[in-house]
C-alpha cells in the first residue's frame, strides 16, 4: 500500500481538473493577446476563468492577477510594497514561507527598508500587542503574514489584523497559499491589499496561481514586456493551468464545510491514535479547529537514536511524509519554523497532511507502519 500524507506541498491533481485542461491543450491553443478567433476564443476562456476566481472571492475579476504561482504572487506584493507604494519599512516573522521571508529580506538590504521581526509564542502566534505598538509610529509599512502556517498549521487572525492596518495606514499582505480553497473568503468584508494562491495546493495544476490585489491598492507593472494581466505581468497567460486552477476552485468550493469536517475527523483521529500509542508525544502549533489549518499536523516523537533515518524508512514502506517545507528539500539545515519557534530538535518531528482524498485506512497504514519503525529497534 501507498499512502500520501504530504498535501501541504502538492496535492494530487482532481480528475475533474485534468478533463478541463485537455481540451484547452488540444484546442485553445491560440494566444489570448492575438485578434483573431483562436486568440478571441482563448480571451474569452481566459476571462471567464478569472470571473470564476472572482465570483469564489467575492471581488472583482479585474483585482485578480494570474501568476505562475504563490512564490511568485508573494513575491509581486513585497516588491510592489517598496517600490510602488513607498514602504519603508516590513513587518513579519521568522516563520514566514521563504517566498516571504527571503524576499524580505533581500529587498530590505537592497532598498535600504527596514525589517522587523514579531515575537512569537511556542505555537506560533505573533504578539499583536507589539504589532499594534509598532504600527501606531506612523512609518509606511507593510505587514506580511501568512494566513496558516505550512509547517505548523497555526493561523493568524486575519481580519483583526487587517483592520488594524487599515487603522494605522498600513498595506497588509498574506501568504494565503495553504489557506485557498480550504477557507471561504469575502473580499467584500475582508479589507486586505493583497493576498496569493497556487493551484496546486487544493488539487489543480502546479505551476499556475494568482496575486490579488485591492483595487484601492495602486500598482503598476510587476513584470515588464507586454501589457498581459492588466498591464501588472507581462507575459502569455497559461491558458491550460489557469483553467485548471478555476475548475479546482469550483471543485473546492461546492462543498468547503463537507472537505473541512472529512479532514478535521482524520487530524483528530490520528492524533488520538499517536498520544494512545507513544504517550510522549506532541504537536506542534495550534489544533483547535478555530485556530490551526485542518490539513497539517505536526508531530514531534519520540527520541530516537536514528531519527535522521525516521522520515526514509516510512517511506520503503509506503508512507509519505516529511519534516517541514518541500520548498527546503534536499536542505541540511533544520526546519526554519521549527527553530523559531524553539521546537525540540533533537527529536524527530514529521508533518502530516492530508486532502480530500484521505482516507481512515490510509491513516490506520501509516499509524501501523509507524509502529514498526519503533518497534523495530529504532527507539
Amino acid at each position: 500500500m501507498r499512502v500520501y500524507l504530504d498535501n501541504a506541498a502538492t496535492t494530487p491533481v482532481a480528475p475533474e481538473v485534468v478533463d478541463a485542461m485537455i481540451p484547452v491543450l488540444r484546442e485553445t491553443f491560440g494566444n489570448p493577446s492575438s485578434t483573431h478567433s483562436f486568440g478571441r476564443n482563448a480571451k474569452a476562456l481566459l476571462e471567464t476563468s478569472r470571473r470564476t476566481v472572482a465570483k469564489h472571492l467575492n471581488c472583482a475579476p479585474s483585482e485578480i492577477i494570474f501568476t505562475s504561482g504563490g512564490t511568485e504572487a508573494d513575491n509581486m506584493a513585497i516588491h510592489a510594497a517598496v517600490t510602488e507604494l513607498g514602504v519603508k519599512r516590513i513587518i513579519t516573522s521568522a516563520i514566514e514561507h521563504h517566498a516571504v521571508g527571503h524576499t524580505a529580506e533581500s529587498i530590505s538590504h537592497h532598498e535600504k527598508v527596514d525589517l522587523v521581526l514579531l515575537d512569537l509564542d511556542s505555537k506560533g502566534n505573533i504578539d499583536m500587542r507589539q504589532l499594534e505598538t509598532l504600527l501606531k509610529d506612523g512609518i509606511p509599512t507593510l505587514v506580511s503574514l501568512m494566513h496558516a502556517n505550512n509547517e505548523i498549521a497555526t493561523m493568524i487572525p486575519l481580519a483583526e489584523i487587517a483592520r488594524l492596518c487599515r487603522q494605522y495606514g498600513a498595506y497588509f499582505h498574506s501568504d494565503t497559499v495553504q489557506t485557498m480553497g480550504h477557507f471561504r473568503f469575502d473580499l467584500s468584508e475582508l479589507d486586505i491589499d493583497f493576498i496569493t494562491c497556487a493551484a496546486h495546493k487544493f488539487h489543480g495544476p502546479k505551476g499556475t496561481g494568482f496575486l490579488y490585489v485591492n483595487k484601492k491598492t495602486k500598482v503598476s507593472s510587476f513584470i515588464h514586456g507586454g501589457a498581459q494581466e492588466r498591464g501588472l505581468r507581462g507575459g502569455t497567460e497559461n491558458m491550460a493551468g489557469i483553467v485548471g486552477l478555476a475548475k479546482a476552485m469550483d471543485l473546492a468550493y461546492d462543498d468547503v464545510e463537507g472537505h473541512q469536517q472529512h479532514v478535521f475527523e482524520l487530524k483528530s483521529y490520528m492524533m488520538e491514535q499517536l498520544k494512545a500509542c507513544f504517550p510522549t508525544v506532541f504537536f506542534h502549533g495550534e489544533t483547535d479547529f478555530d485556530k490551526a489549518l485542518y490539513t497539517v499536523l505536526n508531530v514531534c516523537l519520540p527520541a530516537t537514536e536514528k531519527t535522521s533515518m525516521l522520515l526514509f524508512t516510512l517511506d520503503l514502506k509506503g508512507v509519505a511524509v516529511s519534516g517541514g517545507s518541500a520548498c527546503t528539500s534536499g536542505a541540511t539545515k533544520g526546519s526554519h519554523v521549527l527553530e523559531g519557534i524553539h521546537a525540540d530538535m533533537s527529536r524527530p518531528n514529521a508533518r502530516f497532511s492530508f486532502s480530500r482524498y484521505t482516507t481512515k485506512e490510509e491513516i490506520d497504514y501509516a499509524l501501523e507502519q509507524l509502529r514498526l519503525v519503533y518497534q523495530n529497534n529504532l527507539s
